[in-house]
């Protein structure tokens, strides 16, 4: 046998078990010598100098007056460089370590939060050591070894916390950047409720990283602010730069990619069959990838064509994977760093709707059957499975502002009324698209207006949820690229999202609903080159090459639309129980502007020019912990109802039923509120069933079966009159004319509301106001199910989705209960005019 041949010898059973103490090291061996009231005393100064200092701080009037009161104190501990390990935490104080930095002498620096009910307590043991007796067996004196260890006692400063390279803590107060908050886990929703307040830009949820002890949180925002946020929440162990994005895995960790995908799939709880699932509607997917292949079957695995096969076959590293990837897990950037184990409640299909190489390309005018067949084969497959649609595939050569065969294919799918049989109706879906992407043009002049480039078809779909972008991606981390500048700012729409503002007002319904993030481009220097795809301002995903390259970069309005997508899935499994249009009205419902685009919608003095900003950003980024739960101050009304707009009568078509509600607001809550602003949201989401013609690019009616709107009682109108100005069913010749009182508050009024299937108004005022604001009707307007009576759909009855929610940003007030405790009282009452 050849020497290399040799296996291993192996020596576990030469090993004996021995009892074990620790010898120590030489610093614990040679105890610290110390003056004792010259050390002792020198202490007490500090620590009483240094909760003065936070004392004072604390009535300084820039921004504290926006925060709830700090319950405690940060100090700065610098120990002796002799000192061993230890920790400065005592549970029975209640204190508790956040960072620990080094000096250039070697001396440990430590972030000590002290409660404010606790300063005696720690004081104490101070005055103990310096004044107190001495042990008589030791001749020590009481907490000898705590106190000695330290050299000095500060107020904390912000690079008490700083844990990165010196040199990269900003100088300037008014210096922004993306900042990782190192939070205390009980202590980070303190720390986000603080950082709204200030108006601070959080990431999403799925960009936190989750550790047994800490949250970390990327939020963007000056060093000021940074810094109020720190002293005032006491929730913050450690400040670094927000560093991770793709690069990270693409590049400084490529060889590693294996191994952190393997742990992900580990701590992946994986969802069963039952599970709701998103359904691709792409170039196929790779189902052998790890973070794929649990949640996508075999037999999930379809196309349009079964001789395409059902594998992804884009070039590059795949785009039917790539978006497969995000609709499962988000960006991968957090997933893949933190240490949480991370449970799925949906799952794939795939529907290869793009032909490979090698096969004709698909007829440009059968996108529509196209897409309606892929989505049969899909539910042919189960037929019991809950599922959303999702396709990033757009017509890039034509805009999406009027109707088109595609469009309209797409609407007729949603509402289930592609199929003609009564006794087997299709059902609802919700299908999330794409508004599509900006030319990728390397002159930042020719592609820096994004409202030239029109949303392409079939976006344009009333009943579809189409998404634009935006993006919070700012730093460029690649070699080469130094002095490099992201083309958008933080928080601002990205240069990557077609917008609809060039669309014709009144006639196309605003696109996109909802915007997420959609990555950003990079401009050179000198402003004359920009450049698209940089893994750093991309977002991380699964690649089809998962021998090679598992891992890659993914970018603009297809992988916006897939975290929609991943949304929608995660609502509908949270809620089994809500129609397609109601996870719909949650998603947009839930929606925020962030605060570039706050800012782009308060500088508009017109709400026609308000609404302009729709065009551009949509209702705003959507949030799934608001689309979950109501909270305390913050709540929402969901109601799912069916109503029929039209009757037959012998002198023609009328209307036929509207739907009141009576909502239920603490009144006296309210009332003693005053002038306390508050703001009502209204969303109201439908499916019409389109009728596409040459008549409706002039009158939207003619395009839709029916229409609804919503209207909300005045302050100073009586029910009586509330009813009859909405209603003339009943109306007497000699009843009072009904008074149209001012109904300003909202944002963008009903003049903007016109096309679409999807209508949200934000009220904003004093709360006594709205407390008489307490009914809303729900009334139908025309459409062809009324005109074209020879078709005989007058009688037809359609459903909708309400949400209503109520906010009280400026106060901490209990409406949930109250209102919950009414809701019973107010079913089947009777609303009398």
């Amino acid at each position: 046998m050849a020497q290399h041949d040799r296996p291993h010898l192996d020596i576990s059973g030469l090993a004996h078990s021995v009892a074990f103490k620790s010898p120590g090291s030489n610093a614990r061996q040679r105890p610290l010598i110390r003056i004792r009231e010259d050390h002792g005393q020198r202490l007490i100064a500090e620590l009483a100098s240094a909760f003065q200092q936070a004392e004072q701080a604390r009535q300084r009037p820039d921004g504290v007056a926006l925060l709830p009161p700090p319950d405690g104190t940060f100090l700065e501990v610098e120990l002796s460089p002799q000192a061993g390990p230890t920790t400065l935490e005592r549970t029975r104080e209640k204190t508790r370590q956040g960072a620990v930095t080094f000096t250039e002498q070697g001396a440990r620096r430590i972030a000590l939060f002290v409660p404010d009910d606790m300063r005696d307590t720690l004081e104490a043991v101070f005055q103990d050591y310096t004044f107190g007796p001495l042990n008589e067996r030791t001749g020590s004196p009481k907490g000898k070894t705590r106190v000695e260890t330290i050299e000095h006692i500060r107020e904390a400063r912000i690079r008490t916390f700083w844990r990165d390279d010196p040199a990269a803590l900003p100088e300037d107060p008014q210096a922004e950047m993306w900042w990782s908050l190192w939070c205390f886990r009980d202590r980070v929703d303190r720390v986000l409720e603080a950082a709204a307040q200030l108006g601070l830009h959080v990431g999403e949820g799925d960009t936190f990283l989750r550790f047994p002890e800490t949250i970390v949180v990327p939020v963007y925002g000056r060093r000021a602010a940074i810094e109020l946020l720190l002293f005032a929440t006491g929730g913050i162990a450690e400040l670094r730069r927000a560093s991770d994005n793709p690069h990270v895995f693409t590049h400084d960790l490529r060889d590693e990619a294996r191994a952190f995908i393997e742990d992900l799939a580990e701590r992946t709880i994986w969802p069963g069959r039952e599970a709701p699932a998103i359904c691709l509607l792409d170039t196929g997917v790779n189902r052998a990838h790890p973070l794929i292949e649990p949640a996508l079957a075999v037999e999930d695995l379809l196309s349009v064509d079964p001789a395409w096969g059902g594998d992804d076959h884009a070039p590059g590293s795949g785009h039917g994977t790539g978006m497969a990837g995000l609709a499962l897990h988000g960006d991968l950037v957090a997933p893949l760093a933190d240490q949480e184990q991370r449970r799925l409640t949906h799952r794939l299909e795939s529907v290869k709707i793009l032909p490979p190489a090698g096969f004709p390309p698909n007829d440009p005018h059968a996108y529509g059957p196209i897409t309606q067949g892929a989505i049969a084969r899909a539910e042919i497959q189960n037929p019991d499975r809950a599922r959303m649609f999702c396709m990033a595939v757009t017509n890039g050569g034509r805009s999406g502002a009027d109707a088109t065969a595609w469009s309209a294919a797409i609407d007729q799918a949603a509402a289930g009324a592609e199929s003609e049989d009564q006794e087997n109706p299709a059902p609802k879906r919700l299908i999330v698209l794409a508004a599509g992407n900006v030319p990728d043009h390397a002159d930042p002049a020719e592609i820096a207006d994004t409202d030239a480039f029109p949303a392409e078809d079939p976006c344009q779909a009333w009943n579809a949820l189409a998404i634009g972008g935006y993006t919070e991606k700012s730093q460029i981390a690649e070699a080469g690229y130094e002095g490099w500048t992201p083309m958008a700012t933080v928080g601002a729409g990205s240069p990557y999202s077609r917008t609809s503002y060039l669309w014709r007002s009144g006639q196309s319904p605003f696109k996109p609903d909802l915007v997420f993030e959609a990555g950003n481009r990079a401009i050179s220097p000198a402003k004359t080159e920009a450049i698209a795809g940089l893994d750093s301002l991309s977002l991380l995903t699964t690649a089809r090459d998962v021998g090679q390259r598992p891992l890659d970069s993914f970018w603009a309005t297809s992988a916006a639309t897939a975290q929609a997508a991943r949304l929608a899935a995660q609502i509908a499994a949270d809620h089994p129980d809500y129609w397609p249009e109601t996870i719909r009205a949650l998603m947009v419902h839930s929606a925020r502007w962030t605060p570039p685009m706050t800012e782009a919608i308060a500088a508009c003095a017109a709400k026609r020019d308000k609404a302009d900003c729709l065009r551009r950003y949509g209702y705003g980024l959507p949030g799934l912990a608001r689309a979950r739960a109501s909270a305390i101050n913050d709540l929402a009304l969901v109601a799912q109802r069916e109503i029929q707009p039209f009757r037959k009568e012998a002198s023609g078509i009328r209307f036929n039923e509207a739907h009141v509600y009576p909502l239920p607001w603490p009144r006296q809550i309210l009332e003693d509120l005053d002038n306390l602003r508050v703001r009502l949201k209204v969303t109201l989401s439908y499916f019409i069933e389109p009728n596409p013609s040459f008549a409706t690019a002039i009158d939207p009616a003619r395009y839709q079966s029916f229409g609804l709107r919503f209207d909300l009682k005045r302050s100073r109108e009586t029910t009586a009159n509330f009813l009859r100005r909405n209603n003339a069913e009943g109306r007497e010749e000699n009843d009072p004319r009904p008074v149209n009182e001012n109904n300003d508050g909202w944002l963008f009024g009903e003049r903007a509301i016109s096309a679409g299937s999807l209508h949200v108004d934000i009220w904003e005022g004093p709360a006594v106001e709205l407390a008489a604001r307490n009914m809303l009707y729900i009334h139908p307007i025309t459409g062809w199910w009324r005109e074209r009576t020879g078709l005989k759909r007058f009688n037809d009855r359609a459903r909708y989705a309400l949400i209503v929610s109520l906010e009280t940003p400026e106060a901490e007030v209990d409406l949930y209960t109250p209102i919950e405790t009414a809701i019973p009282t107010l079913i089947g009452v009777e609303i009398e005019g």
